[in-house]
């Protein structure tokens, strides 16, 4: 869903073949998992107009998305390149529990607040 949010952002239509090139599986797989979204309520897919996120489903993408930018931007705090950051944040957003989200947005926000006069 966050693949397709960001793709989204690039152009209106977005094919399975995007998605699967943007994360570097197979075009098979992406279908399989566009199914079980569709079922879920969570994009609409046809073969003519491509695949879009449902109201549903763009909330869902848009919270997965804002893990994502936490983590990167928490990585790059502590120092880790750019590319390191992308590619680490990708793999830990989907498993750091609400807890642990909550408290690196804190510690981003504390880190990053202009001192008081």
């Amino acid at each position: 869903m966050e693949a397709i949010l960001v793709l989204e952002k690039n152009k209106k239509k977005v094919k399975s073949v995007e998605i699967a090139r943007m994360l570097s599986v197979s075009q098979p797989g992406v279908n399989k998992a566009m199914n079980i979204l569709k079922k879920g309520g969570l994009i609409e897919k046809d073969d003519y107009s491509g695949i879009t996120l449902t109201e549903k489903g763009r909330a869902e993408a848009e919270k997965v998305y804002q893990r994502h930018l936490l983590i990167n931007k928490f990585l790059r705090m502590l120092g880790v390149s750019a590319e390191v950051a992308e590619r680490d944040c990708c793999k830990i957003e989907h498993v750091l529990s609400e807890e642990t989200i909550r408290q690196i947005e804190a510690f981003c926000q504390k880190k990053t607040a202009k001192p008081s006069d």
